[in-house]
């Protein structure tokens, strides 16, 4: 895959701050695909604070068979800094990402979209630099408030943050914590929900994004 070049990656909290706020108005949330064959999942695994191992797992959907799985390891160049996980998780996808034979038709990655404070998380960072569409699924709660969802598989409540819809607690498993689903690039809150519900049914979080921890946590 290639990838477009946004900026320089070793910016300062302030830098990094205003290139979010400068890039979040590039996001589209409109569903921009005809179809959905593939889905790659994402994730980053750390050793110490040395060490990253970034993985990209193409399954194909709705079947969830493995069709494409990379694995690369990098220096970790970038502190963790709460609503810059991007600016730490980019970098070491980057050479994944590019050794990818195959073009996902969408992204799951697992970090949040536009539920994030300036409204540019990893999936709308990760989406803008691939542009693709790209959806965020977190394990917990990073803006916003919410009621909660109803305890059966596919139920969900929305999320607001200052008044704005950014995302849906959706629960992929009955009776175990829900996930956080937001739109990350090129898709829409609703497709989201339905994608990432199409990608459960084997644990909690969508599998695409599952095979790629454990592809990274075995580097």
């Amino acid at each position: 895959m290639k990838l477009k070049q946004l900026h320089r990656w070793d910016l300062s909290t302030a830098e990094a701050e205003r290139i979010q706020l400068s890039l979040s108005g590039e996001v589209v949330v409109d569903d921009e695909f005809a179809t959905i064959e593939t889905v790659c999942g994402l994730d980053v695994s750390y050793s110490g604070e040395e060490r990253a191992a970034a993985a990209c797992v193409v399954m194909s959907y709705p079947e969830l068979e493995i069709v494409e799985s990379v694995c690369k390891i990098s220096a970790v160049c970038y502190d963790y800094i709460p609503g810059l996980l991007s600016f730490r998780e980019i970098p070491p996808l980057i050479p994944a990402l590019e050794d990818l034979a195959s073009l996902p038709d969408l992204f799951i990655c697992d970090g949040h979209g536009i539920a994030h404070p300036r409204r540019f998380g990893l999936a709308c960072h990760l989406g803008v630099l691939l542009d693709r569409p790209v959806i965020g699924c977190a394990k917990s709660k990073f803006v916003g408030s919410f009621e909660k969802p109803g305890e059966r598989r596919g139920s969900y409540e929305y999320l607001y943050h200052k008044d704005d819809l950014v995302g849906a607690v959706l629960r992929t498993e009955e009776n175990r914590k829900p996930v956080f689903v937001s739109i990350g690039h090129k898709v829409t809150l609703e497709t989201s929900i339905a994608v990432v519900l199409g990608c459960t049914g084997r644990g909690r979080i969508p599998e695409p994004v599952r095979q790629a921890h454990l592809t990274a946590g075995e580097e």
